[in-house]
C-alpha cells in the first residue's frame, strides 16, 4: 500500500462472490458450469469441424470459426476463476491483485469488443450474399474476410487497452469491495477516490462506436434480408425468414443490450444485483446459444459431422442439432438470389 495526503491506495481488491455455500447456490452453480461446458464443447466442436471439412471453407464458416474462439476465450476470462474459487475457497469474499484486475479488465473488454464488430461483419457478409449472389465471391474475398476479422481485432484490443489503462490510473482507496464477480469497469470506478465523470463520458461516446455502430449495421443488414425475402414468391420462405431472423435479433439483442445497460446506462440507475445478472448474459448466456443458433439444422455441419464421424469411427452419438444458415425457403425452392448457397439435400440454404 501507498499513501496519497490523507487517503491510503490499495494494491489489491476484493470480489464478492457470485455464490455462496448455499443448496440454491449450490444448484445455480451447477447450471453454471454445465454452461460453461456446453460452451466449451459446442464452440470447440465447430471450430474442429469447420477446419477439418474443406466444403465448410466459406466466409460464412470462416467467421463462425472466429466467433466460436472469441466465446471459447470470453468465458474463459471470467468463470475458470470464480469456478475454482468457489470450489477451494471458503469465505465469501476472495482477492484479485491490481495488475490481476487490469489484465482482466483488458482481456474481456478485447474480447467483447472483438465480438462487436464481428457481428454486424457477420450481418454485412449474409446481406451481400442474398441481394448481390453474382458479385458475393468478389466483395467477400479470402482478404476481406481476413481484414473484417483483423479489424475486429484491432479495435476490440484498442478498448480494452484504453480503458484498463485509465480506468487503473485513477487513486483507489477506502472499501476494496468490488460488488461483483469480475472487474468490469463502472462497478471499479465506484472505488476510485478521484472525480470520474469526465471519463464515464469518454466510454459512453466510445460505447456509441462499439456498440450503437455495429447493431445499426446489423439491424439494417438484417433489415435487407427481409426485404428481399419479403419479395419472394415462396410462402414457407417468408415465414422461415421471420421466424429465425427475429431468433437471431432476440439474441443479439441479449448481447448488445446487456453491454448497453451495464456501459451506457447511468450509474444511479445500477445495482449490484442487477449488475451481475446483466453481466451474465454476454457473458455466459449468448457465448453459449451463439453456436446453436448459427448452426441448428444445417445439412452442411450434419453432412461434415457425418464425415469426422466416418474418419473417426469410435465416436459414434448423434449429430450436431444447430444451425448457421437461414434456411429460408423450403424443400426445392428455386428464388434468384439464393442460388449462390448451393442446394443441399434439396433445400437451399442462406447464410445466417
Amino acid at each position: 500500500m501507498a499513501w496519497v495526503g490523507n487517503h491510503t491506495l490499495i494494491s489489491h481488491f476484493v470480489l464478492l462472490r457470485f455464490f455462496t455455500h448455499t443448496p440454491l447456490h449450490l444448484f445455480l452453480f451447477s447450471i453454471i458450469m454445465v454452461m460453461f461446458l456446453v460452451v466449451l464443447s459446442g464452440n470447440g466442436f465447430m471450430i474442429v469441424l469447420i477446419n477439418v471439412d474443406s466444403r465448410m471453407h466459406n466466409p460464412m464458416y470462416f467467421f463462425l470459426s472466429w466467433l466460436s474462439l472469441m466465446d471459447l476465450m470470453l468465458i474463459s476470462t471470467i468463470v475458470p476463476r470464480m469456478a475454482a474459487d468457489f470450489l477451494l475457497g471458503g469465505g465469501s469474499i476472495f482477492t484479485i491483485s491490481f495488475t490481476g484486475c487490469g489484465f482482466q479488465i483488458l482481456f474481456f473488454l478485447t474480447l467483447v469488443g472483438d465480438e462487436c464488430f464481428l457481428l454486424a461483419f457477420m450481418a454485412y457478409d449474409c446481406y451481400v450474399a442474398i441481394s448481390n449472389p453474382l458479385r458475393y465471391s468478389v466483395v467477400m474475398s479470402h482478404r476481406v474476410c481476413w481484414l473484417m476479422v483483423g479489424l475486429s481485432w484491432i479495435f476490440g484490443l484498442e478498448d480494452g487497452l484504453i480503458q484498463a489503462v485509465f480506468t487503473l490510473r485513477f487513486p483507489y482507496c477506502g472499501s476494496q469491495e468490488i460488488e461483483h464477480f469480475f472487474c468490469e469497469v463502472p462497478t471499479v470506478l465506484k472505488l476510485a477516490c478521484a472525480d470520474t465523470s469526465l471519463y464515464e463520458t469518454n466510454i459512453y461516446v466510445c460505447c456509441v462506436r462499439m456498440l450503437l455502430l455495429p447493431f445499426s449495421v446489423i439491424s439494417a443488414s438484417y433489415l435487407r434480408i427481409l426485404v428481399v425475402v419479403l419479395r419472394m414468391s415462396s410462402a414457407v420462405g417468408h415465414q422461415k425468414a421471420f421466424a429465425i431472423c427475429s431468433f437471431h435479433m432476440t439474441v443479439v439483442s441479449l448481447f448488445y443490450g446487456a453491454a448497453m445497460i451495464t456501459y451506457m446506462w447511468p450509474q444511479t440507475y445500477h445495482s449490484s444485483k442487477q449488475d451481475k445478472v446483466v453481466s451474465a448474459f454476454y457473458t455466459m448466456i449468448t457465448p453459449m446459444l451463439n453456436p446453436l443458433i448459427y448452426s441448428l439444422r444445417n445439412k452442411e455441419v450434419a453432412g461434415a459431422l457425418r464425415k469426422l464421424q466416418e474418419r473417426c469411427p469410435c465416436s459414434g452419438g448423434a449429430g450436431l442439432g444447430c444451425h448457421y444458415c437461414l434456411q429460408m425457403v423450403g424443400s426445392g425452392a428455386k428464388e434468384p438470389g439464393l442460388s449462390h448457397c448451393g442446394s443441399i439435400g434439396g433445400e437451399t440454404n442462406v447464410p445466417y
